[in-house]
């Protein structure tokens, strides 16, 4: 360690007694982290890339300083999704730190593990006050039933105005106009369900009845249409 002339010549005066870090709120603890070892929590973020084309929310589940749980969910970028799949092989496994220092390959989800690293590490995260934290597994709840994404897309024009085509409830089919073209409801298909009766063993056409439903006053209207083809 090199020391500038300037510093030689100081008196040496002593420090006031520290008194450590300020203590953060880790899974039903006050903790004075330290070491990356000192910290655990689950936590939500969202990043974006450079050209903001695209978005990440990343889903972590940390145990003494290790990554054991992530949830990688992209949108806007095909690339990004086959990004997710190679960050979801990385970053398990490693401390936050390390995968801070990682290269995620999709810029976006760079930008989400540095937000996530911040809350972590101020005790900001979901399970800060959870006594002994969340299992591993919970980053599944964000996915629901047929462990999909929530998704919403809504495509508007001013010209002719504006198409559901994927909300909370799964993939829109038709929309139910009034008489003034007006949308008072949605039928839908909840692919995760079709998907799920599928496997089982139910026939693709049997499984599509099953998963299809309606939104609103669908019955009532006056007009339907396929919001991507008409």
């Amino acid at each position: 360690m090199h020391i500038a002339k300037e510093v030689e010549r100081m008196v040496c005066v002593k420090n006031a007694k520290s008194h450590g870090p300020s203590p953060i709120p880790v899974e039903g603890k006050w903790v004075r982290a330290k070491e990356v070892t000192d910290i655990s929590g689950l936590t939500h973020g969202v990043g974006w890339c450079a050209p903001q084309q695209g978005a990440c929310k990343l889903s972590l589940n940390v145990k003494g300083g290790k990554i054991v749980e992530a949830l990688i969910e992209t949108i806007g970028c095909s690339g990004m999704t086959h990004s997710a799949a190679m960050a979801g092989e990385i970053i398990v496994g490693k401390t936050i730190l390390e995968a801070l220092n990682t290269d995620l390959v999709c810029d976006a989800i760079n930008v989400a593990m540095r937000e996530l690293f911040l809350q972590i590490v101020y005790g900001r995260a979901q399970s800060s006050f959870s006594e002994d934290g969340l299992e591993i597994g919970a980053g599944l709840e964000d996915l629901g039933k047929g462990t999909r994404s929530q998704i919403g897309t809504v495509y508007s024009t001013e010209m002719k105005g504006t198409r559901y085509l994927e909300l909370t409830e799964g993939y829109v089919t038709k929309l139910a106009l009034d008489k003034d073209g007006e949308i008072i409801g949605y039928e839908f298909v909840k692919l995760g369900v079709m998907m799920d009766k599928i496997r089982a063993g139910i026939s693709a056409e049997e499984a599509l009845k099953v998963a299809t439903g309606t939104y609103g006053r669908f019955a009532e209207g006056v007009k339907f249409i396929d919001p991507r083809n008409e």
